[in-house]
């Protein structure tokens, strides 16, 4: 292998791992709605170069995470009820357009959404909010990979870090019991292969978490 292709790798490990690094400050909260950051601010603080933090920062960017104007520096935004309703604008047709395909093309991936309702059941009552969140969203992702479309991942990879910042900096979810109900609702619907029943289960269950989530906002 060329040298300059195996530095090409060693930066985007690089980058990736800033990344992550940011994304789960943000999301567990450590930098808080409204900070801002520059390049140089992350390049000093984590010792890497100014290209290096730019790309980080960009990727976050693209995930909703962070928000940037040209020459101005990277904020994270704070949400609000009117971005609820925009975000599951787009969340719902996706979600329940997953399901009924998953249905018809008889690929419902029984075994990982199960799991991924068993996690959430007994995430640790400790657990930071961030990481049940993440529990909650992993049965969601879980059905959209298992669609095996490059675009529908995308699609629902633009709007999954900001249902999670949502739902982080309201400190709200429905609740793990009821969470783990109608995930199993539209689970045995989906097994059973009956598309309508669980389209409406996930409409519904979708259509309430916005909802309450709308709540919450108004009054913060």
């Amino acid at each position: 292998m060329p040298r300059d292709a195996a530095l090409r790798l060693s930066t985007v490990s690089v980058v990736d791992a800033l990344a992550a690094s940011l994304r789960d400050r943000v999301l567990d909260g450590q930098i808080p709605p409204g900070s801002t950051m520059t390049e140089a601010e992350i390049a000093s603080t984590y010792g890497v170069s100014r290209p290096t933090a730019r790309s980080a920062l960009t990727a976050l960017v693209h995930e909703g995470l962070l928000y940037r104007e040209a020459n101005k520096r990277a904020c994270v935004p704070r949400l609000s009820r009117e971005d609820v309703e925009d975000l599951f604008l787009i969340r719902i047709p996706i979600e329940t357009e997953v399901v009924r395909l998953l249905i018809e093309r008889g690929t419902v991936p029984v075994v990982a959404a199960a799991r991924a309702v068993e996690d959430l059941r007994h995430i640790e009552p400790d657990a930071s909010h961030s990481a049940f969140v993440e529990a909650d969203l992993r049965f969601h992702q879980c059905l959209v990979d298992a669609l095996d479309s490059p675009r529908y991942q995308r699609a629902y990879r633009l709007i999954r870090g900001e249902l999670h910042l949502s739902m982080v900096q309201t400190r709200h979810t429905l609740g793990r019991e009821r969470i783990v109900a109608e995930h199993t609702s539209i689970l045995d619907a989906m097994r059973a292969g009956d598309a309508d029943e669980a389209v409406r289960r996930m409409r519904a269950h979708l259509e309430g978490a916005c909802r309450s989530l709308q709540e919450v906002f108004s009054r913060v």
